[in-house]
């Protein structure tokens, strides 16, 4: 992690560390169906049930075939039928390629069936490519609507008619919303409606700290159910590989760049493993590792106190980490290691 790399050491206790949650990016490695990439998540899901992880979430995204998260609610509600205290929401569902409706009806089943449990972050990124728009039977204009749609759904949750409409399932289940961004615009949009704001640092990092300096300067706190009102929450996501063996754990960074690389760089066709190596010592490559700016990568106690100084750079309120690794031993063994003690 470079951007606090020259900081002093400073690891702090288990008691003193914010919460620490899970994206599951529901990865379809090498060689692996869909259908074998989803029983690893639900392992996972299971496994952070049992420990101190706060929350749950995955990512909706579209005509992707390394990644196999398009139906967030499906996923959680999955999980949610496996597991018994974990939280689980979607980081997030990309809201203008649903209706409002949709999603409060959807999201407020999943709360009616497992109360005080599920999250809802919402993102105004297709989650997908241009045809995706057009299969999806949008277009790239619907983006506009995203703060409207936000307040929209809100309402829905709220219980209150909205077009002649009540959400039901939905209404007054009072899902938790959170803002997701990776720019200016969503850190603006949650601190005018008093949401929690997640920030995507550990894919688009660039913006992490003027994004969270705006939304806790502009915060204006919203009123809540019982009374009460919001204060400023920020999560921020770090990408994280642990090994006990810290050349191995930075071998599997080296190769989730490569992947990263034949994803983005592939220009209609499959490259090498050969031409993705010498696009890694070039400007492709220097994007990539701009992308994983925000990385711990190492030994358990190497990443912990990454995340310790990440912490500190950036007052986050709660770090959501996503295990990066393609082999699937270091991918889970990362939780694993890195896993909170569940409180009594």
């Amino acid at each position: 992690m470079t951007e606090t790399a020259n900081s002093p050491q400073s690891q702090s206790s288990p008691a003193s560390r914010v919460p620490y949650s899970l994206l599951d990016l529901a990865q379809v490695g090498p060689g692996e169906t869909v259908a074998e990439s989803l029983k690893h998540s639900q392992r996972l899901a299971e496994f952070a049930d049992g420990t101190g992880y706060q929350r749950l979430w995955y990512a909706e995204h579209h005509n992707m075939p390394a990644i196999a998260s398009a139906a967030p609610a499906v996923l959680i509600a999955h999980m949610a039928a496996r597991t018994s205290r974990i939280r689980l929401g979607a980081g997030g569902v990309m809201l203008p390629n649903h209706s409002p409706l949709a999603i409060a009806e959807q999201f407020g089943t999943l709360a009616e069936l497992h109360p005080n449990r599920i999250d809802l972050g919402l993102g105004r990124a297709p989650g997908g490519d241009a045809p995706t728009f057009t299969a999806l039977r949008r277009t790239p204009a619907t983006s506009e609507n995203f703060p409207g749609d936000v307040v929209e759904l809100q309402r829905y949750f709220a219980g209150q008619s909205v077009h002649g409409v009540i959400a039901n399932p939905g209404a007054n289940t009072h899902v938790p919303l959170y803002i997701l961004g990776s720019s200016l615009f969503g850190a603006q949009l949650a601190a005018a409606l008093g949401l929690p704001y997640a920030f995507a640092s550990h894919f688009a990092p660039r913006a992490l700290e003027q994004a969270i300096a705006i939304y806790r300067q502009d915060f204006r706190p919203a009123e809540l159910p019982d009374g009460g009102a919001t204060e400023p929450y920020v999560m921020a996501a770090v990408t994280v590989i642990a090994d006990d063996d810290a050349a191995l754990a930075h071998e599997q960074l080296r190769e989730a760049k490569l992947q990263r690389i034949k994803f983005l760089f592939n220009r209609g066709r499959n490259l090498t493993d050969d031409e993705a190596e010498m696009l890694l010592d070039g400007p492709q490559g220097a994007q990539v590792d701009e992308m994983l700016h925000y990385a711990a990568v190492g030994t358990t106690d190497d990443v912990l106190a990454d995340l310790d100084r990440f912490t500190a750079h950036t007052g986050a309120d709660e770090l959501i980490l996503a295990s990066l690794a393609n082999d699937r031993d270091i991918w889970f063994g990362t939780v694993e290691k890195l896993a909170p003690a569940l409180e009594a």
